[in-house]
């Protein structure tokens, strides 16, 4: 069975309402979208958002990358030959990890349904029911604090604070409010999206233990390459801290781990470069026995559905943070995992599982 093409095309979607973070606002969400077909006719489907502030790209540059590297590099390859074939797609181009992971999810989708399995059995087989957390976007307390009271009744016992964009002061307003608009029984997940310097998030974790707010972990509270400054962070406090764009790379995961810099890691495909590259920085967690989460980018069911069944392959990947679809006007796929509020469910039919809404335009048809 061999790779015949591999195409591209474009989904745009709006949101809800704006996604604001301490580095950059969305009103939409667009992504390129992947179709890889073989010499059989079973095909596989992929995507990949554009997050230039993160991961560096574009949706031209995604497109550019797929067409004139990535799809010369792999037409004509066996399926079957899985390391040569995800060892070339590695190696044909540096960086660009976006465009990676939308044709690794491709490849993912046709080995799973050529084996007959759903894709979280064919990559191990743990648990196919995940709990999701829910966004609330950086704004002020009070608009804040409203959303974070919606989305609790609406069944969702955990939810994401952003944070990082102003003062301390600022944001430990908008951790109290969103803590007591939520209630009781509520989780708090902090990311300050690298907003933070070393002493100031210190200041701000240990105010929020001592006003005994509900958080359960603190996400990147400092720059990407301050690795010293995590450290000190996660050595001074005793919320759990999380390393997110800390960690792109199997090599990036060996530092932080190496040097105790951060209690968790957050796995996205975008970063590592697709699921063959996670599996990897899960099986290194794993030898350092530290848990993993598993998050996106603003990604629409078909990436999420991806990430989903990558993160209920394996018991090292305890936390998930998976709405970025509920965050969409409109869902372009039908198939794949479904959302019963705050719980996910993955399908169980072979692959990824999932399909365009008939007739959606710019959709590739499965």
């Amino acid at each position: 069975m061999y790779i015949t093409s591999i195409t591209t095309s474009r989904l745009t979607n709006p949101l809800k309402k704006p996604f604001k973070t301490a580095l950059r606002t969305l009103h939409e969400a667009e992504a390129v979208l992947i179709r890889l077909e073989t010499d059989t006719g079973l095909t596989g489907v992929g995507e990949a958002p554009p997050t230039a502030a993160i991961t560096g790209e574009t949706l031209e540059s995604i497109e550019t990358a797929v067409n004139t590297v990535i799809r010369p590099a792999l037409q004509g390859l066996s399926i079957k030959d899985k390391e040569h074939l995800f060892q070339r797609l590695h190696r044909c181009l540096i960086g660009n990890t976006s465009a990676k992971a939308a044709v690794d999810m491709a490849i993912h989708d046709v080995l799973a349904r050529l084996s007959g399995l759903p894709l979280y059995q064919y990559l191990g087989g743990w648990t196919n029911e995940l709990e999701t957390d829910y966004t609330v976007s950086v704004n002020e307390p009070a608009e804040m604090a409203e959303d974070a009271g919606l989305f609790r009744r609406s069944g969702f016992r955990i939810l994401k604070i952003k944070v990082g964009t102003d003062t301390i002061k600022k944001d430990l307003e908008r951790v109290q409010a969103v803590a007591d608009a939520a209630g009781e029984g509520v989780l708090l997940r902090l990311d300050a999206n690298q907003g933070w310097k070393p002493k100031e998030a210190i200041e701000a974790i240990q105010e929020m233990s001592r006003r005994g707010l509900p958080v359960e972990l603190i996400e990147q509270p400092v720059h990407r390459e301050d690795l010293h400054g995590l450290k000190q962070v996660t050595d001074a406090v005793s919320i759990p801290v999380m390393a997110d764009e800390s960690v792109f790379s199997v090599e990036d995961a060996r530092r932080v781990l190496e040097g105790r810099c951060a209690d968790m890691i957050n796995i996205k495909l975008m970063k590592a470069g697709g699921i063959y590259m996670a599996q990897k920085i899960c099986t290194l967690a794993d030898a350092y026995r530290v848990p993993c989460m598993v998050g996106s980018m603003i990604e629409s069911r078909l990436g999420i559905s991806a990430a989903a069944h990558f993160a209920g392959s394996s018991r090292v990947i305890t936390h998930y943070d998976f709405d970025a679809p509920l965050l969409m006007k409109e869902d372009k796929w039908t198939g794949g995992l479904h959302y019963e509020g705050a719980a996910m469910y993955l399908q169980e039919d072979p692959g990824l599982g999932i399909n365009p809404v008939p007739a959606e335009k710019g959709v590739p048809n499965v």
